[in-house]
């Protein structure tokens, strides 16, 4: 019994490390606190391309953390004694292992690589998440 009460401390804290990263994601529609009351830059142009490209998700730590600990409390439940280490040891790696390549899938987003003519000349290139559909030759409102 205490190895699932164990289990379930460990996924808690990662579910919880997940969803409040998540809700920390800058975006072109979402504003932190620490943006607000700033004056910003605004710029106009137009699109010249559309790509559509793709985000990494992230590598907090968080997922390899929590890998290593149910891998490790999963592979000591496995044989006695000396046996029952060394697959703790192995479980602990290969979760850890598994749990970076999770929350890095798990946090990875579509995202799209617009390159926009400014009105003074200048031609820039911006990659944002893909929360919108841009159009070559469209309008656009440039915020820095």
């Amino acid at each position: 019994m205490k190895y699932k009460i164990f289990l379930i401390i460990p996924l808690s804290l990662f579910m919880v490390a997940c969803a409040q990263h998540r809700a920390q994601d800058p975006s072109a529609t979402t504003y932190s606190r620490d943006q607000t009351l700033h004056i910003q830059q605004v710029q106009f142009g137009s699109v010249l391309s559309v790509r559509s490209v793709q985000i990494e998700g992230t590598k907090s730590g968080i997922g390899a953390a929590a890998g290593t600990v149910v891998g490790g409390v999963a592979g000591s439940g496995v044989g006695d004694g000396r046996g029952s280490t060394i697959a703790a040891v192995l479980g602990g790696v290969a979760g850890g292992v598994l749990g970076d390549k999770a929350e890095n899938a798990v946090t990875k987003k579509a995202g799209l690589e617009l390159t926009v003519q400014l009105d003074n000349g200048e031609i820039i290139s911006v990659v944002q998440e893909a929360e919108e559909t841009f159009r070559v030759g469209e309008r656009v409102r440039l915020i820095t």
